[in-house]
């Protein structure tokens, strides 16, 4: 048996964000380098991050979890190292394999914080550390990545953690929320499957019947269909059926970052007051423990050699991307005849 101090290192992919008011603009110009964005939406979105102090806390939260994993491991009397690699600010990914290969690294366990499986979520890691080692060059080392984990019981024990702590009435509309996508990538992936899934999962455990999931941060041109309906159009909806609290649970998230900041904590409960709607909001996993516990789990269990693809499971395609409030259960999510 290899002894846990031998065992791989992690390469822990995150997302990353600006550390200060001059880094806004350069990170807005990576994460949408090649997509044709014009320069004024940069700025509209650059505002955003200037709303919430000028930076981004993912960076600290990114470290945060880490270490917690890194502590979750020495207090199995795990020594293996955690390395952070960033898709779009530092440290970058190629920065972390540099790392590792001079520190010996061959072969490392791939752990992403996308739990959601679709061309701009997971396939966009898996293709940023293959760019990135090509960079590194042929020594740089082989990623291994986890498997796949949106519904794993202590990730859905982490959600229903958050849940519990609002401390939400219990006749509170439920609203499970993630980020918005085209309509084409999610007919062409699992992410709105394993988005019902684990909302269902969380649902079931807390013992809810009705909910709703709904979308936020849609960028990219206005005359293409993505994923709805927006979360502020969900409010709307509910507060003319009579609602008075409104619970909205990040799901589709693991970090309490600009993007759940601004459009939940500051559009959402704009909405919410505008139409006398009492908003309440759960945190994301973040470093709860149990969401810690997970990391390490899928870690000590290794890896695929190969990843999992993000393509739907069959009979599951998605055929409509609308979804409607109200409904018991959420259509956008159905399969078929229509969603």
């Amino acid at each position: 048996m290899v002894p846990m101090s031998a065992r791989l290192p992690v390469l822990f992919l995150s997302f990353g964000g600006p550390d200060g008011p001059d880094d806004i603009m350069p990170f807005l110009e990576i994460v949408t380098k090649g997509r044709g964005i014009p320069r004024e939406r940069l700025l509209g979105v650059a505002e955003h991050y200037h709303h919430m102090g000028g930076k981004s806390p993912i960076n600290e939260i990114t470290r945060r979890q880490a270490d917690a994993l890194r502590a979750e491991f020495a207090a199995a009397g795990d020594a293996r190292e955690v390395y952070i690699g960033q898709r779009n600010w530092g440290p970058f990914i190629e920065d972390a394999l540099r790392r590792m290969r001079d520190d010996g690294v061959k072969t490392a366990i791939g752990y992403c914080t996308a739990a959601y499986r679709c061309e701009a979520s997971w396939e966009r890691y898996l293709n940023a550390v293959e760019a990135a080692r090509a960079t590194v060059g042929a020594d740089a080392p082989v990623i291994r990545f986890v498997a796949p984990w949106f519904d794993h019981p202590l990730f859905i024990e982490a959600i229903a953690a958050r849940v519990r702590e609002t401390g939400a009435p219990p006749d509170a509309t439920w609203v499970f929320t993630a980020h918005s996508i085209p309509c084409a990538m999610a007919k062409d992936s699992s992410y709105v499957e394993e988005l019902r899934a684990a909302a269902g999962r969380v649902a079931e455990k807390l013992g809810r019947k009705n909910w709703i999931l709904a979308f936020t941060s849609r960028s990219g041109n206005p005359r293409d269909a993505w994923l709805e309906p927006d979360v502020s159009k969900v409010i709307d909806a509910f507060a003319q059926k009579g609602a008075k609290d409104l619970l909205v649970i990040p799901i589709g998230f693991v970090a309490d970052h600009v993007e759940v900041l601004y459009d939940l904590d500051v559009e959402a409960k704009a909405a919410a007051d505008k139409v006398g709607v009492r908003l309440h909001r759960a945190k994301t996993v973040g470093d709860h423990p149990s969401f810690i516990r997970m990391i390490a789990e899928l870690v000590r269990a290794d890896a695929p050699a190969t990843p999992a693809p993000s393509t739907p499971p069959p009979g599951s395609k998605l055929t409509d991307c609308r979804c409607f409030p109200g409904e018991p259960s959420p259509p956008c999510l159905r399969t078929s005849p229509r969603t």
